[in-house]
């Protein structure tokens, strides 16, 4: 029995890092995005509401692809099964994104 793969996606979002668990990711054909698909929520049979999960169920409710901009991401780890997911205020730092040139041209162009 094959296990499908699960991904924890830690991107930054409008100065909040959202954490979250899709079953695909990839390069997407629109270049400097990454995809990612079949978002995960864990179904949680507790009372408690985790204020920062139903942000996020909310914010991709409805939602079959992400395009996500590679700058943005922080981490992909690929993960044995589904965590909680996040909402988190982004900290400042002395950190910045490293700068994108234009994609290369391919030859005879």
């Amino acid at each position: 029995m094959q296990n499908t793969p699960v991904f924890k996606v830690i991107f930054i979002n409008q100065d909040e890092v959202f954490e979250v668990y899709a079953g695909k990711i990839f390069q997407s054909e629109l270049w400097g995005f990454i995809e990612i698909e079949e978002f995960l929520f864990g179904e949680r049979s507790q009372l408690l509401v985790d204020p920062s999960e139903e942000k996020l169920k909310g914010e991709f409710a409805g939602v079959k692809r992400s395009y996500i901009p590679m700058q943005s991401i922080i981490r992909i780890d690929e993960v044995e099964k589904e965590g909680s997911v996040k909402v988190t205020e982004a900290k400042g730092g002395n950190v910045s994104s490293f700068p994108l040139s234009a994609p290369p041209s391919k030859p005879g162009r």
